[in-house]
């Protein structure tokens, strides 16, 4: 069983996402996952300034660490609380992502883009 409090982050994080997307003109959760390869891309390319590339690594690492089987604390030796750590490495990754994505959705719609030589906004 996972401890309360983590539940109460990863709930809050959702809650804070999904309420957020209701106002209007804000990106929904929709938009907001459809960006992430965009954000990544944009950022290891060298085109968006509002992340760092180690960010990307961190992030990567952490979607790594919730999707590999071997833990630092291990489920199998200390039961429920062995899911603790992975329950705060996915709501800081989920956290993080959804914080990101809206960010960069909003530098995108801001700056401007070169179609076939023309400035769009």
């Amino acid at each position: 069983m996972v401890s309360r409090r983590s539940r109460a982050g990863v709930l809050g994080v959702v809650w804070r996402v999904l309420r957020e997307g209701r106002r209007p003109g804000a990106p929904g959760l929709g938009a907001r996952l459809a960006a992430v390869p965009r954000l990544v891309r944009a950022t290891l390319v060298g085109r968006y300034p509002g992340m760092s590339r180690g960010r990307v690594l961190a992030l990567a690492i952490a979607a790594v660490y919730v999707v590999f089987p071997v833990d630092v604390v291990p489920e199998a030796f200390l039961g429920p609380l062995g899911l603790v750590d992975d329950v705060a490495v996915a709501a800081w990754l989920a956290g993080t992502l959804l914080v990101e994505s809206d960010r960069y959705l909003a530098w995108e719609r801001s700056s401007p883009r070169v179609v076939r030589g023309t400035v769009v906004r």
